[in-house]
């Protein structure tokens, strides 16, 4: 098993194409033997420090393997859905991760 945590930072007035990509492509997972496992959006007064800003939303999801994140990754409805996450998101950081 393998995991994945993603902080995704949102453009300004950005929210409503990345709530639109994010009902498309989640559903997706299941496609691809991925799980998501939580889906956060953490509010300014719970964090204690950071160096990176407030994310607009947190991620964890799990695969089987890395080929299975990658099928995801590739998917083509994913792929034609993808200008709403362009359009929407300033960055994201993407954390590859196993349970030890």
């Amino acid at each position: 098993m393998i995991y994945y945590t993603q902080l995704i930072f949102i453009r300004e007035g950005g929210e409503e194409a990345f709530e639109r990509f994010e009902e498309v492509v989640l559903p997706l997972l299941d496609r691809h033997k991925g799980r998501l496992l939580y889906r956060v959006r953490p509010h300014p007064a719970d964090v204690i420090d950071t160096a990176v800003g407030l994310p607009y939303e947190v991620h964890l999801v799990s695969f089987e393997s890395r080929s299975d994140f990658e099928s995801y990754a590739n998917d083509p409805e994913r792929q034609h859905y993808l200008p709403l996450k362009s359009d929407s998101i300033e960055s994201a950081m993407l954390i590859e991760g196993v349970l030890v």
